[in-house]
């Protein structure tokens, strides 16, 4: 009997062990972790323009273990959704935490730079990238690429082959900071529900989208993470039809 005894206990241990693991990775994915929650708000910050509730944040996402390197990604990328002047705001914003910290004492980790590109044919690149992002081969131009076709050269060339292709990040952490960007400016809701919906593609689940946007209620008020919540139904919708 001690021997069945024993090898109950052990089955039993064993399933309890193999099941806390698996809420743990369920929980994973039902929530963001500080690193992602740092992002989400330094992202909105930025493109909102609020530096002094930015400066705040960025001392957060540094203590949460967002490297120097990551940080600075997280603002470059934001030029291309918010304008240069407040990409280079949350930047100058960066350079004067990270010098307060070191006066402090405080050493925060670089972490990797971004690796050189040599690419012959970023438009392909940048295609492939986009194609990779939303599930879906592109055979021909439409609505505003197909008017103005220089905007679809800038994006593919630039967008999505020098921004997003830089392997800092990545892109689940690209979109990351696109979406909680977009959610937290007015007038984008087209934007944004594309980007939610390659955000998903990537792996962003409905539930960290649903906190990202909480933290849209906090930095710009409700009616903000209404019509985020609102697009992210229209994305939930349009993937069940």
């Amino acid at each position: 009997m001690k021997p069945l005894f024993s090898f109950v206990l052990i089955l039993t241990a064993a399933c309890f062990h193999t099941g806390a693991k698996a809420q743990s990775l369920m929980e994973n994915d039902h929530n963001l972790d500080n690193k992602q929650q740092s992002i989400v708000s330094i992202s909105a910050l930025t493109a909102t323009g609020d530096l002094d509730q930015l400066k705040i944040q960025l001392n957060k996402g540094l203590d949460a273990g967002l490297t120097i390197n990551e940080i600075k990604e997280v603002l470059v990328q934001l030029y291309a959704y918010c304008g240069f002047p407040r990409s280079l705001n949350g930047i100058t914003t960066f350079m004067a935490v990270i010098d307060d910290r070191k006066a402090k004492g405080i050493t925060d980790t670089e972490g990797k730079a971004a690796s050189p590109v040599n690419d012959p044919d970023k438009y392909q690149t940048g295609k492939k990238t986009l194609q990779t992002l939303t599930g879906r081969e592109e055979k021909t131009l439409t609505g505003a690429n197909a008017f103005a076709p220089a905007i679809d050269t800038f994006l593919k060339e630039h967008l999505f082959a020098d921004i997003f292709n830089r392997d800092v990040l990545t892109f689940k952490q690209r979109e990351l900071v696109t979406v909680s960007a977009l959610a937290a400016m007015s007038g984008v809701a087209a934007q944004l529900q594309a980007h939610i919906f390659m955000g998903m593609n990537t792996g962003l689940t409905e539930p960290q989208l649903s906190e990202a946007f909480r933290i849209i209620d906090q930095i710009m008020g409700k009616n903000q993470g209404d019509i985020a919540r609102a697009t992210l139904e229209k994305v939930l919708t349009s993937k069940k039809q």
